[in-house]
């Protein structure tokens, strides 16, 4: 299972100096601790290594999600034949500390062989507990130290075969003692807050199938709401309650599929679709009531699959027309500042950090590109997989983690200059 590249005096120094900032590390669901992508506590070499070493690498499984790091641990969920499996893994060496694993029949629906059964929700970690969302639809909470399965949880009596039409990807999210996710197929379903100890049901909002994204939890104008792009539309809820605060009708309609996560800047939620560009859009209290307002749209670039992040002023995302480019856009006007070059593959996962933001892109190349709205600056560019790199990396104090088809690796930063 486990494949060692490297030699043993090599791999204790770099990740000796891992060890002593782990809660630096930490990355605990999709696009990281505040579901934006931002990379806390890194420190960019002033110069980057010409190549990466790879330090470990263990065979996984399928699946889109992203690994998460907590405490010198990393976690993985993922498909192995007939079942879904949930690996725990020491972050210094790759030897599992578990694993543990569940029988999960799916059936790929038409035009979704290439991406396979695996697992495309992003786990969640909060309170000692990874919470895992099956591509069937099916919530598990599961023991951070042991494996021991705490509690299961779906909506099938409800719904029937309890998610889209290509599976469950939209990734849980944990607010307080609370973790949310939508159930639910394309034709309706239900956003759900449950207990995160026991998996009990706190509320419920709407009707609406879940989408392809995932939702977020934010702050406006003092009111902590997630901000959710389900199958239909854009909607803010009250995260203690659940109570509905606003919507701004976006539906998926045909093959636009509602799929990226959308991002969140100085009050405006930034949303984009497949073959409808990026819009601005600008939730506001007054009076008591909530109004929503579209600020601006831009069709020259637009989002399929990819979610874009924000860098400073800026927003850094990829189109998927002329067969894929990387953009930059000013979220205060709608303005693309600049767009990299055509053919650049068919989706991104993007990192953002002091000063660069790190692009994987699914043939398995990984830029670093300078977080500047002046040109498309490439600084650097490692080749960390052998293609199909469709899950979220994840960024450490001196290395990265990425997911390829069924392996997980670690690179170190240490490579020669």
């Amino acid at each position: 299972m486990k494949i060692r590249l490297t030699a043993i005096a090599v791999t204790i120094a770099v990740l000796g100096a891992c060890n002593a900032s782990l809660a630096d590390n930490d990355w605990t669901g999709w696009l990281g601790p505040g579901r934006n992508g931002w990379v806390r506590n890194f420190q960019p070499p002033a110069q980057w290594p010409a190549s990466l070493t790879k330090v470990w690498q263990v065979k996984v499984g399928t699946g889109y999600g992203s690994p998460l790091v907590v405490g010198g641990r990393v976690y993985q969920h993922a498909r192995q034949g007939n079942d879904e499996v949930v690996w725990s893994l020491d972050l210094k060496t790759g030897d599992a500390k578990w694993r543990k694993s569940f029988t999960v029949p799916f059936k790929v629906a038409g035009g979704g062989d290439y991406h396979g059964k695996g697992p495309k929700s992003s786990p969640v970690m909060a309170d000692g507990r990874v919470f895992t969302m099956s591509i069937t639809g099916k919530v598990s909470a599961w023991s951070a130290e042991s494996g021991e399965l705490l509690w299961q949880r779906d909506y099938d009596k409800q719904f029937g075969k309890s998610h889209p039409n290509w599976g469950a990807s939209t990734s849980p999210i944990v607010d307080s003692n609370r973790v949310i996710v939508h159930f639910g197929t394309d034709a309706k379903g239900v956003l759900v807050a449950l207990d995160a100890a026991t998996g009990d049901e706190l509320w419920t909002h709407g009707q609406d199938g879940p989408s392809y994204s995932s939702p977020l939890l934010v702050d406006i104008q003092g009111v902590r709401q997630v901000v959710e792009w389900n199958h239909r539309a854009l909607v803010g809820v009250e995260s203690g309650s659940g109570k509905f605060l606003w919507e701004y009708p976006f539906p998926h309609i045909g093959s636009d599929q509602n799929m990226p996560t959308p991002a969140f800047h100085n009050g405006r939620i930034l949303l984009g679709g497949e073959n409808r560009g990026v819009h601005s859009i600008r939730p506001t209290l007054q009076d008591g009531k909530w109004n929503v307002e579209r600020e601006w749209s831009q069709k020259s670039v637009a989002l399929d699959m990819s979610s874009a992040v924000m860098n400073g002023k800026f927003l850094f995302g990829f189109s998927h027309y002329d067969r894929g480019r990387l953009f930059c856009l000013d979220p205060e006007t709608g303005e693309v500042r600049w767009e990299g070059a055509p053919r650049t593959g068919r989706n991104v996962m993007f990192l953002s950090m002091t000063g660069f933001v790190a692009a994987l892109i699914d043939n398995g190349d990984l830029q670093i590109i300078k977080a500047t709205a002046d040109r498309f600056d490439k600084v650097a560019s490692y080749r960390v997989a052998d293609g199909h790199a469709w899950a979220p990396p994840v960024l450490l104090s001196n290395g990265v983690l990425v997911k390829d088809r069924e392996t997980l690796t670690f690179w170190s930063l240490t490579g020669s200059k």
